[in-house]
């Protein structure tokens, strides 16, 4: 089997990612510790076409070393903003009609993999600190709140790796809905 070429993958540039229509998603980073996982997180949505990310609290924003490294260029493609409270970036996002889901672990979680976006056209996901989680405030102004199952030893998973899981899966739902991307 031969891997496919930089030229074969036929990526479009940053410009015109910038045009595209977009996947009807935006992120919530809400006090996220690390660059490192910011950048991976703005590569991922780089990769599904998410229409925005807010940066909340503590979280680094561009531009910044750490987040170029893993990010690769994404922080200049994908847009952003950012917010010193996570609240104000969510009821913001409440205001326009957008679904908020938390990535938590919670009595009322519903597992990933029995979530159904069908009802949605468009929706927040939020991704909490590295130790705390996603903020109580923000869970208590949250519509939906979706666990990752897991199975090992650790109760929790990277907040990049996180990411990456839960944006799959709303793209798989939801991407079929962008006709230019599919």
């Amino acid at each position: 089997m031969e891997k496919l070429s930089m030229q074969q993958l036929n990526r479009i540039s940053v410009e015109e990612y910038r045009k595209c229509d977009k996947t009807p998603v935006v992120l919530v980073l809400d006090n996220v510790r690390s660059a490192l996982n910011v950048g991976s997180i703005f590569r991922t949505a780089d990769a599904f076409r998410i229409s925005k990310i807010w940066l909340c609290g503590i979280t680094a924003c561009p531009p910044n070393a750490e987040i170029r490294k893993t990010a690769l260029g994404a922080e200049q493609s994908v847009e952003w903003g950012s917010c010193k409270d996570s609240v104000e970036a969510v009821d913001s996002l409440k205001s326009a009609g957008y679904t908020i889901i938390a990535i938590e672990q919670a009595k009322e979680s519903v597992m990933i993999d029995n979530m159904n976006l069908t009802p949605y056209n468009k929706v927040a996901l939020v991704f909490g600190n590295e130790v705390k989680g996603v903020d109580d405030r923000i869970m208590n102004l949250c519509d939906l709140c979706v666990e990752i199952p897991q199975f090992g030893t650790k109760h929790s998973l990277n907040v990049s790796v996180s990411a990456g899981i839960a944006i799959w899966e709303v793209f798989r739902q939801m991407g079929a809905r962008i006709p230019k991307i599919l």
